[in-house]
């Protein structure tokens, strides 16, 4: 018997996502907002946040419920992509896997903002330097 309820954190540069999958008609809906309302005009992220459904062929047969924490717009876009790709693996993981594991959906993005150094005004970014 199939469950009801699919869940799976996703993760990228300081985002977090919390992703619930249900069988549905395709709606997403990200701290209690729709996906539009959420992202606005930012086609690409939409599309992006889309990619685990279309090379899995389920377009349109799960509702994705979403909270997301921290980071930008793209971290948050890439975190929901991670935590929906492997929600989707608890689905079919013979069938799922393979596929998003070749795309690199399953792959946690380890790029994270490097710390500030003492002395430095950055993490990289020295004073002046001045021979004299």
């Amino acid at each position: 018997m199939a469950k009801l309820m699919y869940q799976a954190t996703g993760r990228r540069k300081s985002s977090i996502a919390r992703v619930r999958l249900l069988p549905g008609s395709g709606n997403i809906i990200i701290n209690k907002r729709d996906l539009d309302a959420y992202f606005g005009a930012r086609e690409v992220v939409k599309s992006e946040i889309q990619r685990p459904f279309e090379i899995t062929g389920t377009v349109g047969k799960y509702d994705v419920i979403a909270t997301i924490n921290g980071g930008g717009f793209t971290g948050q876009a890439g975190a929901l992509r991670h935590g929906i790709s492997r929600a989707l693996c608890e689905v079919d993981e013979e069938a799922f896997r393979p596929l998003l594991k070749a795309a690199g959906f399953l792959t946690r993005d380890p790029r994270m903002k490097e710390r500030k150094k003492p002395g430095l005004k950055k993490a990289r970014k020295s004073s002046q330097f001045s021979k004299r």
